[in-house]
């Protein structure tokens, strides 16, 4: 986000092919799982945005209010979900996340004179509150650590038995069907990693 530029386009790429297979995973599916699909694709292409390198795209200035009340709406939208607890919770704290990042930035996009990424720099001096960047950076880690914990055995689980193989197998209906899951903690991890490299950038 604020770092060199090609860590900047390999986060953004990342991101953005998270939030394009959250999408396609949007079609499918319970309506809750469309509803958590669709939330996570706004994350991801959200986070995306905000990694663009800053020598790349030039902002508006007002572009941070933007990001701060779309991820605030998505707050809302994701609390009274969240009080049941689960993945819920994880949205609500990622969109809180996102307005944090957003509100960091805008006093110092707003102060340069210049428009969006041309205060990156100076944003990520100023660094937010060093206490909450810290709290969020340990959630993400945690958050990232048992999402790998959680995908790795499933994928040395899956062989031993025979449903198993066949949904690892060529692509039936039912391969899709089975290999949702694992593609859904995917892109989670994805986005769970770059959100904490966007966070170290603050």
């Amino acid at each position: 986000m604020h770092g060199g530029a090609l860590a900047g386009w390999l986060l953004m790429a990342l991101c953005a092919v998270s939030g394009a297979s959250c999408l396609s995973r949007a079609r499918a599916g319970t309506r809750q799982e469309r509803r958590t699909a669709r939330s996570e694709a706004v994350m991801g292409f959200g986070m995306a945005a905000m990694a663009v390198p800053a020598a790349a795209l030039s902002l508006p200035d007002w572009a941070w209010a933007v990001y701060a009340a779309l991820f605030g709406a998505a707050a809302l939208r994701a609390l009274r979900p969240a009080l049941g607890g689960g993945h819920h919770l994880h949205h609500l704290v990622g969109s809180l996340a996102m307005v944090y990042m957003a509100v960091a930035m805008a006093p110092a996009v707003t102060g340069s004179g210049g428009g969006g990424h041309a205060g990156h720099g100076a944003a990520a001096g100023a660094g937010g509150i060093p206490l909450l960047t810290g709290a969020l950076l340990v959630y993400y880690a945690f958050y990232v650590l048992g999402s790998a914990g959680r995908l790795l055995p499933g994928t040395a689980v899956a062989p031993a038995g025979g449903t198993g193989q066949s949904a690892r197998g060529p692509g039936g209906s039912g391969g899709g069907t089975d290999g949702r899951p694992q593609l859904m903690s995917a892109c989670r991890l994805t986005m769970g990693i770059g959100m904490f490299a966007m966070l170290l950038t603050l």
